[in-house]
């Protein structure tokens, strides 16, 4: 007890507080961190009202009072006066990581990391972080020469920062890097005293919180009134117990007070925080030791049994201790300061606001108050693991468990990193019942298999469990049967790439081989229930081949890339290739092979003014292969030529290129540069792309004349409607960008060397008829661009509607698009 007392920062033989607490009263916690404290019930009179004594328990492993020997009575108020005594015990435990950030300035009091303690501070700020003595707080530092700060993992401090523990030491599980002030000390186990107070303190957080039958009776009521939250007792109960299911901020989220009433002089105070997400932010503390709340501070407890997420956040000097139960929280504290011990079992930020300001400091000050007892008897009862063959049922001696127990509150077994759950004695051996056995309190627990029964093998999953042991399966206990199979016979399964014409092998080809495990014909490597990879990625060598030894079984090969130089087969699965006892000694080899990758060059149009020369943008041509072995190009029938890809529209070099495989091409215009006219023909070619030219590419002139008379303009109009009920909308905002600069599709913004496409005018809203109208519009190619929403919806995923190709045949008349916007509010469009 004594040892214990020591490591968890308490020795309760030197204790100075004064608690009121029932005669004979021994509080137990199932880890083995167990101390017995009695104490003369006496009776605590407030305002002349009797209190109920409470039924009660300090808070795990002894953690909360000041640890002597230089205890202050009373403890001065915050300041920056002399030393005014010590305390050794753990002001701030974290059983995550510990991070300091934006303008933080010091933690006052020993601090216990089972993460790491990670300090990047923000610039514009002191480069300094104190922890241990601080220069502000209350002045109760721990003794000189102990661990101001205690890790399980590593101590970061950010390059040109410093971390002040001068006086003290710094004590690390793992690295150390960057400036620190203090001695600092290396140690593997440094953490290790401190492990079990993670799963504690979440133990007591949810026993504060509820009991058997639910929440925790309350003995007073919580209210937010919007400018303050206020807490109203019973004036008598000796353990005032609040429950708030709700943020303690305004209806904006801004802060607000927190007021007491009728709390008995002497009673602790505990107030349960539910919720996954709660933040408290407060102008209330003062420093003053009037101030209602510094009263009551060293017998108020705030209690997060269930939050993932903590915000402490305002401008007040926030008053009393912080418990949070849920290992996988995240705490973020940016009040300037908070006067209390601070337990979290997840991790904390210790920042400042994002709105400026700086300073913030954790005070050290004792928990003196008695809660809730949470003590149960220790039950145990055994867990066991038997081992049999999977298809024969025998047991099977020779199989190697360890047993570990769920105490990091992450789901599933983590055996190694910053918090591992905790192995259960030594590793167990089945023996010629095949089974394995161990008496443990009850709880959550795994089985992990480190080694196969001779002649078997390990599993795929060697974990099991959890399994659970519960009050209802004792004193029988629970068992749980797992198998193994024979260690399987084996084979080779190989592939071998050639070149499709030569037959020469080919390395550089990537596959990836597949098991087929799911029962549905041919492979599948997506979905529900995909067939399996075997192993990782395989690229032929030299010899062009890929191979790897499996079970008996039906496997696939699937071609992932191809050799270099060569390109992928339209069909890239090979198989099922059967593995059979038959072929175990030779293997099962299969060949497949590659085409050369086709030779590529360019094909271009260049558009010019007849008469001047001068290049033209927004002629907009197809491309088309002849494919049908007939002379010149067709477009229609019954076997027409093949269109390459979509239009192109010329740019600003009045250009139109593609780069394609060498054969014979034509280009055909089918809309000309705004003013000027289709020529007769508008087909230019044959282009004959061959091996020799490929490099260079093949380029044709196309040239337009002036339109004689003048163009038809033309009008685009759009019309927005509701997409669930087909009603007009008014409010959608526009663009209209004409194709310019030669690149498929719209670009507003120019890339390198290449400009945008051209903005048409002004943005325009629909109207209450749902309508946009964009008119005056010359021949080309344009786009429609959403930009804005009417008040509910949401813009669609592509918000560019287009190409539309105005032309001289269509010219002059009106392009109506329909464009509908889902709702992103509910009752909208009704």
């Amino acid at each position: 007890m004594r040892l214990l007392s020591l490591l968890s920062g308490r020795d309760p033989a030197r204790r100075t507080r004064k608690p009121v607490r029932p005669r004979n009263h021994t509080r137990a916690w199932a880890t083995g961190l167990a101390y017995v404290v009695a104490a003369a019930s006496v009776p605590v009179i407030a305002l002349g009202a009797t209190v109920t004594p409470a039924v009660a328990a300090p808070l795990p492993g002894g953690l909360g009072p000041c640890v002597p020997g230089d205890c202050p009575d009373p403890y001065p108020p915050v300041g920056n006066g002399p030393i005014a005594g010590r305390d050794n015990g753990i002001n701030i435990f974290a059983g995550g990581d510990y991070r300091v950030r934006g303008r933080a300035a010091e933690a006052e009091g020993r601090i216990v990391v089972l993460g790491d303690f990670d300090q990047n501070k923000g610039s514009g700020g002191s480069a300094v972080y104190n922890v241990g003595i601080v220069g502000v707080g209350s002045r109760v530092p721990p003794p000189n020469g102990a661990d101001f700060l205690t890790t399980g993992g590593n101590v970061s401090v950010a390059a040109g920062q410093r971390l002040l523990a001068e006086g003290g030491v710094v004590r690390h599980a793992g690295t150390a890097t960057g400036t620190i002030a203090g001695t600092v000390v290396a140690d593997p186990d440094a953490a290790a005293p401190y492990s079990a107070l993670r799963g504690e303190l979440t133990t007591a957080s949810q026993c504060y919180a509820r009991n058997d039958t639910g929440p925790r009776p309350a003995t007073g009521t919580a209210v937010n009134q919007g400018g303050q939250t206020l807490f109203t007792g019973d004036n008598t109960s000796a353990l005032q117990v609040f429950n708030v299911d709700f943020d303690m901020t305004t209806s904006t989220g801004a802060q607000q007070g927190l007021v007491f009433r009728n709390i008995p002089a002497g009673a602790t105070v505990l107030v349960n925080v539910l919720g996954t997400t709660r933040t408290l932010s407060t102008y209330s503390g003062g420093i003053a030791d009037t101030d209602p709340l510094n009263q009551l501070r060293p017998r108020l407890l705030w209690n997060f049994p269930d939050a993932t997420t903590v915000n402490l956040a305002g401008t007040g000097q926030f008053q009393g201790s912080v418990l949070i139960g849920n290992p996988a929280s995240e705490a973020t504290i940016t009040l300037p300061g908070v006067n209390g011990r601070f337990f979290t079992t997840g991790s904390l930020t210790h920042t400042s606001a994002a709105s400026g300001g700086g300073g913030q400091e954790f005070h050290s000050y004792p928990f003196d108050g008695d809660l809730p007892d949470c003590a149960a008897p220790v039950v145990q009862a055994p867990v066991t693991v038997v081992k049999k063959d999977a298809e024969s049922g025998e047991v099977l001696p020779g199989a190697v468990f360890e047993l570990w127990e769920e105490t990091n509150g992450v789901a599933g077994l983590q055996t190694t990193g910053a918090v591992p759950d905790t192995q259960v004695g030594a590793s167990c051996t089945t023996g010629a019942n095949g089974e394995c056995s161990k008496t443990v309190n009850l709880g959550m627990y795994y089985w992990l298999e480190t080694a196969a029964p001779p002649g078997y093998e390990l599993p795929p999953q060697t974990v099991y469990g959890p399994v659970t042991l519960t009050p209802e399966q004792v004193p029988a206990g629970v068992t749980i049967t797992v198998e193994n199979q024979e260690t399987p016979v084996t084979g080779s399964v190989k592939v071998v790439k050639k070149d499709a014409e030569s037959g020469e092998v080919l390395p550089g080809a990537v596959f990836e081989l597949w098991e087929e495990t799911n029962g549905v014909a041919g492979l599948q490597t997506t979905g529900t229930a995909p067939d399996t990879q075997v192993g990782a990625s395989c690229t032929t060598g030299a010899n062009g081949e890929c191979s790897k030894t499996v079970n008996l079984g039906m496997y696939y090969w699937l071609e992932t890339a191809a050799p270099p130089g060569y390109e992928l087969p339209p069909q890239t699965v090979y198989g099922p290739v059967t593995l059979t006892p038959e072929q175990v000694p030779a293997g099962v080899t299969i060949t497949v092979e590659n085409q050369e990758t086709p030779v590529t060059g360019s094909v271009k149009v260049v558009k010019k003014d007849a008469e001047s020369g001068e290049v033209l943008p927004g002629a907009v041509f197809e491309l088309w292969e002849e494919t049908n072995g007939v002379a010149g190009l067709q477009t229609t029938g019954t076997v027409p030529d093949t269109q390459v890809g979509a239009s192109c529209t010329t740019g600003a070099n009045g250009e139109c290129a593609k780069t394609v495989e060498t054969g014979t091409y034509y280009w055909r215009e089918t809309a000309a540069p705004a003013g000027y006219e289709l020529p007769a023909p508008s087909v230019f070619g044959p282009l004959v792309l061959t091996d020799e030219n490929a490099t260079a590419g093949v380029a044709v002139t196309a040239q337009n004349t002036k339109s004689p008379v003048p163009q038809k303009d033309s009008t685009i109009k759009v019309a927005k409607t509701d997409a669930k009920n087909g009603k007009p909308l008014a409010g959608a905002v526009f663009e209209l960008w004409r194709e310019s600069n030669g690149i498929t599709g719209l670009q507003t913004r120019p890339t390198g060397t290449v400009p945008p496409d051209s903005r048409t005018g002004p943005g325009c809203s629909t109207d209450r008829a749902g309508l946009c109208v964009f008119d005056d519009l010359p021949l080309g190619s344009y786009y429609l661009r959403e930009t804005a929403v009417p008040e509910g919806y949401v813009l669609p995923a592509n918000p560019v509607k287009g190409p539309y190709v105005i032309t001289e045949q269509n010219a002059g008349e009106t392009v109506t698009v329909k464009i509908a916007n889902k709702r992103g509010e509910p009752g909208k469009g009704k």
